[in-house]
């Protein structure tokens, strides 16, 4: 089995190509011309070209479906709902805070940032977008995961944090090895159902 994971929603593009044994990785970063999405499509025909593999071999499609950036939301969604449908193949679309929930190989507290006083919030499940005063009693003396634009905020009410930001994660893996899970335990793969994850209502441009 081939499976084929990425990730536009976050701060760079991930890109992960796994058989279930070996994960090969690729990281993008943005530009001063290009938001890092832009690369998506050229960086997964490169991935597939370097391992000798066309679009046909391939068996699963495995993206986050945010919350994140709306543009890298749309971009993930978009291209995988087109290749799952062309390919007719399995699709599978993970949370990014069921994602960074593992970067230390456990199941921790996430708290991102969603802007308006707020935070998402992942708790072995999405509790929503949470004003952060609240999110204040749910982080105290935990271990969290957060970002970079409120760890100085959540360093006042527990030592145990992280910024996801600040270290060089393999996502697109821990993305790919979510998703195998979830082929093993037979949820739906139907790429009707891959769909863009907004805790909170998309931004309205022009306003």
């Amino acid at each position: 089995m081939w499976l084929l994971a990425f990730d536009t929603c976050l701060d760079k593009t991930y890109v992960t190509l796994t058989d279930g044994i070996e994960y090969k990785n690729k990281i993008i970063l943005s530009n001063d011309k290009n938001y890092h999405s832009a690369y998506l499509i050229s960086t997964i025909v490169e991935v597939l070209k370097e391992n000798n593999l066309e679009p046909k071999n391939l068996d699963c499609i495995a993206i986050d479906i945010g919350p994140g950036s709306f543009t890298g939301i749309r971009a993930c969604t978009t291209v995988a709902r087109m290749l799952a449908q062309q390919l007719n193949i399995k699709a599978i679309g993970v949370s990014s805070l069921e994602i960074l929930s593992k970067i230390l190989g456990k199941n921790d507290l996430v708290a991102l940032d969603a802007r308006k006083n707020k935070a998402y919030i992942y708790d072995d499940k999405i509790l929503g977008a949470i004003e952060l005063e609240e999110v204040d009693k749910i982080v105290k003396n935990r271990q969290l995961i957060t970002d970079n634009s409120l760890i100085e905020r959540f360093s006042t009410v527990t030592e145990n944090l992280i910024s996801y930001q600040q270290k060089e994660y393999q996502l697109g893996e821990i993305l790919a090895k979510i998703a195998i899970e979830k082929l093993n335990n037979n949820e739906d793969t139907d790429w009707r159902k891959i769909k863009p994850l907004y805790i909170q209502p998309p931004p309205v441009f022009g306003r």
